[in-house]
């Protein structure tokens, strides 16, 4: 059975920057049995990176929409899984309050972090913890859940135009603000064909270029990012590509020769 010392243990070993940025997707399930469950597994993150700035995921994007449009930061549940919904619970943790994307932060800075993010018309723009992930040369931790869970890579999707991945338009969506003020956030969202899905076959290309690594977190099969090598080789791709993620095709072996020239 896993224990918080023995999940600090696998952190340690996966080399995780204990003073840096941590983003985590995850599966509680993928992890086993765990000594006091979540909230075992929450305190071995919150307490390995008590000296930086850990971020989880707190997604609306699923039931947020033009017939339920209304985000309130302090009520609306998490879509991504138990570990994320219980994490924005916790005591001095930070949830930003853009009405689809949102992110809980605990750290030093993580009021700063998750500040201002409804101001942003998209999911991922990047100004918004998305690009400051960029900019902090965060590392992304993904437990017991492949690249298809990396909303970074929506992130990366965004800042070079990709086309086909944003409305037009605007859906008129409204947060609720920790001040009680309720503000309207024209949103631009997702849209075409469901890209992350094929977000799978760049792992190769990733784990050749030092950009992604693998282990173990517990029972889970991890993969570890490191966000700035990731968005610089992915932006290229897509700059050269624009429709790199549009079909399931696997990448042909002329990408390696590419990047290997």
């Amino acid at each position: 059975m896993h224990t918080k010392t023995s999940l600090m243990d696998d952190l340690k070993q996966l080399n995780i920057k204990k003073q840096g940025t941590l983003l985590v997707h995850s599966s509680y399930k993928s992890i086993g049995d765990v000594k006091g469950g979540p909230a075992t597994v929450l305190d071995s993150l919150s307490r390995y990176m008590k000296e930086g700035l850990l971020v989880l995921p707190t997604h609306t994007w699923d039931y947020i929409n033009k017939d339920n449009a209304v985000f309130h930061v302090l009520e609306s549940p998490s879509n991504v899984g138990m570990l994320t919904e219980k994490f924005r619970k916790r005591k001095g943790v930070y949830r930003s309050e853009h009405p689809t994307h949102s992110v809980a932060a605990l750290g030093q800075d993580a009021k700063y972090f998750t500040e201002n993010e409804y101001r942003h018309e998209t999911p991922c723009a990047r100004a918004s913890v998305w690009g400051k992930l960029l900019d902090r040369k965060a590392q992304i931790l993904l437990i017991g859940v492949d690249l298809t869970k990396n909303t970074f890579m929506h992130g990366i999707e965004e800042w070079v135009n990709t086309p086909g991945r944003i409305t037009d338009t605007y859906t008129d969506l409204y947060s609720i603000l920790y001040s009680g003020e309720k503000v309207h956030v024209p949103s631009r969202r997702h849209c075409g064909s469901s890209s992350s899905e094929h977000y799978w076959k760049v792992e190769d290309l990733l784990l050749e270029e030092g950009a992604m690594r693998k282990g173990t977190f517990g029972d889970a099969s991890v993969r570890i990012l490191d966000a700035e090598k990731t968005a610089l080789l992915l932006s290229e791709l897509l700059v050269i590509n624009p429709a790199l993620f549009s079909t399931n095709e696997p990448l042909t072996d002329t990408w390696r020769y590419y990047f290997h020239d």
